[in-house]
């Protein structure tokens, strides 16, 4: 047997696997064919069996960003590769390297217990590191990308490993090199850069109203803090379905800023750049009278505007169509486009 055909064994393969418990929105989806990707040296034999087959493909991590279809055709990559290691460190940063598999909120609170603190505002957020720097994951004023070094990957195209840097990376709000390059690579590793000088940002007014008593908060009351807002906020996927935040805080000119802000004095909206104001999506849906609304299986969950929600049974289909009806509505009363956030698969 070759070296490539001993990959593919490791790499777990299962057909008509059931992916209820792999999407936080547990919509009932069987995956054609899966494998299981626990190290990153087993993913070019397992793309060369797919290219060999011609067989559609998708990555899926913690399913917690994803709409699922009932059936996803041909390949469906599960990536659980494992690990955390400090490998660098100087009077400036501490480096990290984390596997892609890794849960997101569990490496946060282990970079707090070890004193590396900078991800506190980015506790709870579910998914995988792997899935961070795809969507530049972002909370209460901090974005991953002011962390992240690099991203290693495999580039289906290329049919090679390659290291993007953080410039390569292209990185935007919500938006990166990955997401614009669909199907192009697979994460298998993201190294982090945390700074040994930090500052606690409180800015954000969730955060702020936590600490009027407490000028000086650590980086421990700051993720305690993140965590109770967004347990208040947000459903655990454990007990209703949801993907956290649905749609993306639209971004429009200060033009049109100025003109919404007239009609209506009371929007919620932050700075983005010198000509720009990012909106708040979810008081856009509120006004527009649709949280705790239900559509059938699906619904706007009655504490969060932002968050779409399975009340059991729900499918892909339900679920954009409810988001069709809200974005219809936005666009109606604002004139602003809200994106849907989840990947559509």
């Amino acid at each position: 047997m070759t070296s490539s055909q001993n990959l593919i064994s490791a790499a777990k393969s299962s057909a008509n696997l059931d992916l209820k418990s792999r999407n936080t929105f547990g919509f009932d989806a069987k995956a054609e064919l899966a494998f299981e990707i626990t190290i990153a040296e087993q993913i070019p034999a397992v793309m060369q069996e797919i290219a060999a087959k011609k067989l559609p493909w998708r990555v899926l991590g913690g399913g917690s960003n994803v709409i699922l279809p009932k059936v996803l055709p041909g390949a469906t990559l599960l990536i659980n590769i494992p690990g955390v290691e400090v490998i660098g460190s100087n009077l400036d940063i501490t480096t990290i390297a984390v596997g892609s598999g890794v849960n997101w909120h569990e490496f946060v609170s282990w970079t707090l217990d070890h004193d590396f603190c900078g991800l506190e505002n980015l506790a709870l957020i579910p998914g995988t590191v792997g899935a961070a720097p795809i969507q530049n994951i972002g909370a209460y004023g901090t974005e991953v990308v002011e962390y992240i070094q690099m991203v290693e990957a495999f580039d289906t195209k290329e049919q090679r490993f390659v290291a993007l840097s953080k410039q390569d990376c292209c990185f935007a709000y919500r938006n990166s090199y990955f997401k614009q390059q669909p199907n192009r690579f697979i994460v298998s590793k993201v190294v982090f850069d945390i700074p040994k000088q930090w500052q606690p940002r409180i800015q954000y007014a969730d955060l702020a109203k936590q600490f009027l008593h407490n000028s000086s908060p650590t980086a421990k009351d700051i993720f305690s803090a993140v965590c109770a807002i967004r347990t208040q906020k947000l459903p655990d996927p454990k007990l209703i379905g949801n993907a956290g935040s649905f749609f993306q805080n639209p971004i429009v000119p200060n033009e049109q800023y100025e003109t919404l802000i007239l009609k209506h004095p009371e929007l919620i909206s932050y700075p983005d750049t010198d000509n720009q104001r990012k909106l708040a999506a979810g008081w856009l849906i509120d006004q527009c009278g649709l949280k705790g609304q239900r559509m059938g299986n699906v619904g706007v969950y009655e504490n969060q505007a932002l968050v779409l929600v399975n009340h059991g049974g729900g499918t892909a289909q339900d679920i954009l169509g409810l988001a069709k009806c809200i974005q219809d509505a936005v666009h109606g009363k604002f004139g602003v486009k809200l994106e849907i956030e989840p990947n559509i698969f």
